[in-house]
Order: C-alpha cells, then sequence, then structure tokens
C-alpha cells in the first residue's frame, strides 16, 4: 500500500521536525550552562570574607516575608547580605569582643551605607550588647 504525501505536507513535516530537534538543543545546551555557572559560583565563595559594621533587624519586621520568600524571625539565626546567595551559612566575628555566631543568609540588605550585614536580634545578642546597636565584625562562609 502506497501513501500520497504532497510535496508541501513533506514540506511542513520536515519544518516542524527540525524546529522541535532545534529547540531540545537549545534546552540541552542552556541546561548544561546553568549547571557549569553554578558550580563556578559556588567556587568563588571558597575563602570569602568581609570585615565592616553588623547592625540587627528591628522588631518590626518579625514574620514579615524575607526575600528570600521566607518568614523573617527575629529569634532565628539569620541575616540579611546584599549579595551572598541564599542559604549560605557565615560565621559572624566580633572584631573587639572574639564572640561569633554562625548566621543564615535569608534576606537581602542592610541599606544602610557602610555596613555589611544585618543580623536578626538573637544573633545580634550573642555578638554584642543589644543597646549598642552596631558592631564592628568580620564575616567568612562556612564549609
Amino acid at each position: 500500500m502506497e501513501v500520497d504525501i504532497d510535496s508541501k505536507t513533506f514540506c511542513y513535516c520536515l519544518r516542524g521536525s527540525f524546529l522541535f530537534t532545534a529547540s531540545l538543543i537549545i534546552l540541552l545546551f542552556l541546561g548544561g550552562c546553568s549547571s557549569h555557572a553554578n558550580n563556578k559560583h559556588q567556587v568563588d565563595l571558597a575563602g570569602y570574607s568581609e570585615s565592616g559594621i553588623a547592625s540587627y533587624y528591628s522588631m518590626k519586621y518579625h514574620n514579615r516575608k524575607t526575600a528570600s520568600g521566607e518568614r523573617f524571625d527575629n529569634y532565628a539565626m539569620t541575616a540579611a547580605h546584599n549579595s551572598l546567595p541564599f542559604g549560605t551559612r557565615v560565621i559572624v566575628l566580633n572584631i573587639n569582643n572574639g564572640k561569633t555566631v554562625v548566621v543564615k543568609i535569608n534576606d537581602r540588605g542592610p541599606f544602610v551605607k557602610g555596613r555589611i550585614i544585618d543580623l536578626s536580634r538573637a544573633a545580634f545578642a550573642k555578638i554584642e550588647n543589644i543597646e549598642k546597636g552596631i558592631a564592628e565584625v568580620k564575616i567568612r562562609i562556612v564549609n
């Protein structure tokens, strides 16, 4: 039994097949690029450290959504940083008294010039007296 396909139908079939194949190749290529970029980013963070001023969140932000989508909890060990990826754990060292705390980055900020990290109230209290309001710190990523 012979199937009669005219040339116009044949061209549409080829074009559809080509578009499907081309789309599949592009998706595979993009998937490969994103995984490479993530690995590169993780390597760049190894050994990261920064020094500056830390502050803490006002109680008015308690239970509001953070930039990561989590609810902010002033009693959790969390912090805001302008560029570190969400979920990154950093150790915060108070340069003046040697006290440290480990926090998870789950928000963006601080938005005050000269400050490098905003800590939850509980995290700040572990390294400095709350009444001081700010502390001179060094932060580095915990592996």
